[in-house]
């Protein structure tokens, strides 16, 4: 049976003790009626709702999922209760924009409680995970009318979102997609089209489905810049704001999956539903890269969460299973065998999940934090520096995260041993669970090119030197004769040394930057992670206590055990394309 409680002390150790949050979200009007004080409660409340109502239904979800009949689909026993009281409990719109019915509450807020849902239940997670970030682009880029119409009953939970970009014949090269979207004598347009593999495209949680969905117009221009984004409800909206008569739009199956099981993934069939235009035509992967940017977040956030549950349950078997003696003697000669914590290699493992999971969670703050700057600063030059930030740390955030959480479950399960296999023990769900992360949103594949390639080559290396100059900042005032200060110098040091490599090789070689991009961005991932685990033993050497004591322990296993890991991710990126591209095709 899998065990997880909220790591609230954690969380507080980080936004109030390593962000200082207090101040920061005082600065800003759009986050100055947030306070610690606040947030405690919002998590304590958000720790018992995932505690007590979603974990409870995370393994029965995987075993029954979810269930279509006749373009109908039934999430599984218990999903639909939970989410009424998730959505009136009003953690649907916490981020929301309080001028249609959100919270307004600030990032680095919100991705803490997200990555406890996704600990407590991925595959309910992603329903409101979707909508808020349907929620977002609508924001950014509808009409005043669409955000009137819409925002409300999405913030309320009344109604939900999806993304539809994904065709047969069209996944990550979006610009041969073939959705058509037709204008009619009513001034709005017929979507036709098939989209698969789409969360939530049907359910029965909410009272209607706000689909966003990428489509070309007749006239349009040929490849990624002939898309425009469309809003497709499921049932058409009266005047008055209430659902109306169906629209031509269609769930035609679901996919059977290795995990997420009570996620709806479904095939949606568009037959000219009227479809409403978001933002301007021919501009729609730019609104909809609003909505995908928040989704590769919170998918992140996924992989956290499943360290997290991972890591906890674990960690409890650790201390409960008896084999063998320690290598120094018996530490319980009263019974047969003492608990496996003792053994070296399991410790090797549950610090292993332990420091990601600390790491990633004071990661996925950091970038929270970017987010809240970015929308708050009033000097523009600060908000265009936030913004470089985020562009920046979001593909990182997401493949990082989401392939440190695979690696956690999996050191979870093995913490088990044959137990970790069994289905009844949990954790071969986590493992199944964690996969897709690296998959969907954007393989991570693809979020390493989008790093190598957009965020560090094509501009040089400017939105580079803005995170090295926040890490170095820190080394400056950090404590040199500290092990730990030294040795985030050096991987920063290697960091810079690979950026500037594959900037110079990329001039000369096309495949530079796709030979260099995975390794690259484990580096990036590893170099971030010291820079968070630098700031929190900062913090923690000069305090009290056992949580200050288990902090600074991880840490240096962080340091010793995991960071050297650094090396050979920058030997992989300075051995160039060569080896990779010799082999001729038809020998691969």
């Amino acid at each position: 049976m899998a065990l997880y409680k909220a790591p609230l002390r954690d969380i507080q150790f980080i936004l109030a003790e390593v962000f200082k949050v207090d101040p920061l979200w005082a600065s800003m009007s759009s986050t100055a009626d947030a306070s610690m004080e606040l947030a405690n409660a919002i998590f304590e409340e958000g720790a018992r709702l995932c505690e007590a109502e979603l974990l409870p239904l995370n393994r029965q979800g995987d075993e029954e999922g979810c269930t279509y009949l006749d373009g109908n689909v039934t999430t599984p026993t218990g999903f639909k209760a939970a989410y009424q009281t998730y959505a009136q409990s009003g953690w649907v719109g916490l981020g929301g924009d309080p001028e249609y019915g959100g919270q307004g509450l600030p990032k680095m807020l919100t991705v803490m409680f997200e990555e406890m849902v996704y600990a407590a239940n991925s595959a309910f997670a992603l329903y409101p995970a979707l909508t808020a970030g349907a929620c977002l682009s609508l924001l950014a880029h509808g009409s005043e009318q669409l955000k009137k119409t819409y925002l409300p009953p999405m913030y309320d939970g009344r109604w939900a979102g999806s993304m539809c970009l994904t065709e047969p014949h069209s996944g990550t090269d979006l610009g041969i997609l073939s959705t058509k979207a037709v204008p009619n004598a009513a001034g709005h347009y017929e979507i036709s089209g098939t989209k698969i593999f789409i969360t939530g495209g049907e359910h029965d949680l909410t009272e209607n489905i706000i689909h966003l969905v990428l489509a070309k117009l007749p006239d349009a221009p040929k490849g990624p810049r002939g898309i425009s984004l469309f809003l497709v409800p499921k049932l058409l909206i009266t005047e008055d704001g209430e659902c109306g008569a169906p629209n031509q739009v269609r769930c035609g199956s679901i996919e059977h999956k290795m995990g997420i099981k009570g996620s709806a993934t479904c095939l949606m069939n568009f037959d000219g539903a009227t479809g409403y235009l978001i933002g301007e035509a021919n501009r729609g992967l730019a609104a909809m890269f609003t909505m995908m940017n928040y989704e590769r977040l919170s998918i992140g956030l996924q992989g956290i969460g499943l360290g997290e549950v991972s890591y906890q349950s674990a960690r409890a078997y650790a201390l409960d299973r008896r084999q063998s003696r320690a290598p120094g003697g018996a530490v319980a000669p009263e019974h047969a065998a003492d608990p496996i914590m003792v053994h070296p290699d399991v410790r090797r493992m549950l610090l292993t999940q332990r420091a990601y999971n600390e790491g990633g969670r004071a990661f996925a703050a950091y970038v929270g934090m970017w987010l809240d700057l970015a929308k708050g600063q009033q000097d523009p030059v600060a908000a265009q520096k936030a913004a470089a930030m985020v562009a920046l740390l979001t593909p990182v955030a997401k493949a990082y995260f989401t392939d440190r959480g695979l690696d956690a479950t999996i050191l979870g399960q093995q913490v088990f041993g044959g137990h970790g296999y069994i289905r009844e023990w949990g954790m071969e769900q986590f493992v199944r669970d964690a996969r897709i992360a690296q998959i969907y949103e954007g393989t991570n594949g693809i979020q390493a090119l989008d790093l190598m390639g957009r965020k560090v080559v094509a501009d040089q290396g400017g939105a580079f030197r803005l995170f090295y100059q926040e890490v170095s900042a820190e080394i400056a005032v950090a404590d040199h004769t500290d092990a730990r200060v030294q040795a985030l110098s050096n991987v920063l040091d290697q960091l810079v040394e690979a950026t500037e490599f594959v900037i110079q090789q990329a001039s000369s070689d096309a495949n530079a930057i796709g030979a260099a991009s995975c390794d690259y961005l484990n580096l990036f991932g590893l170099t971030a992670y010291a820079y968070m685990w630098l700031k929190m033993a900062e913090v923690a050497k000069h305090q009290e206590g056992d949580f200050y004591r288990a902090k600074l322990a991880t840490a240096d296993f962080f340091f010793q055990r995991l960071l050297p890991e650094s090396g050979a991710y920058l030997a992989k990126v300075l051995a160039g394309s060569g080896s990779l591209m010799a082999l001729e095709a038809d020998l691969m």
